[in-house]
């Protein structure tokens, strides 16, 4: 990957860690990911070398070692490899996130019985409460 790529690849690797959690809700450990790779494909992986390529310090990783990442994070390896579709997998990922705070579950969750009108509604005051926080009102 050319350098430019490789805190793309970082944050894409980064994004993996915050959001994909463990069924109790904390975030798995660069050995625990590092263990079930080395599982997956038999080659050297550790925890040491996957914080290196989540941080940006390695950024030349195998397409084996991409592809066992995809598996244990559940995505297609396409997140690492085609830039339109690890656009897309990243906002999937983003809404995944936003989506384990309570508080906006509960409000996706009561906005699905609106109308398209409402829901229209719902989303202009979002937009205004965003950019009052924002302060560019």
């Amino acid at each position: 990957m050319a350098e430019s790529d490789a805190s793309t690849l970082a944050a894409k690797i980064d994004a993996l860690f915050r959001v994909v959690r463990r069924p109790n809700r904390e975030q798995y450990s660069h050995e625990e990911v590092a263990r079930a790779c080395r599982e997956a494909t038999g080659e050297s992986f550790s925890a040491t070398y996957l914080w290196q390529l989540r941080t940006g310090r390695r950024d030349n990783p195998t397409k084996r070692h991409l592809e066992a990442l995809a598996q244990f994070f559940q995505v297609p390896v396409a997140y690492f490899f085609d830039e339109v579709q690890g656009a897309a997998i990243a906002q999937e990922l983003e809404l995944l996130g936003a989506l384990r705070d309570a508080g906006v579950r509960s409000v996706a969750l009561r906005a699905v019985n609106l109308s398209a009108e409402g829901v229209g509604t719902i989303s202009d005051m979002i937009d205004v409460i965003a950019r009052r926080e924002q302060g560019t009102d």
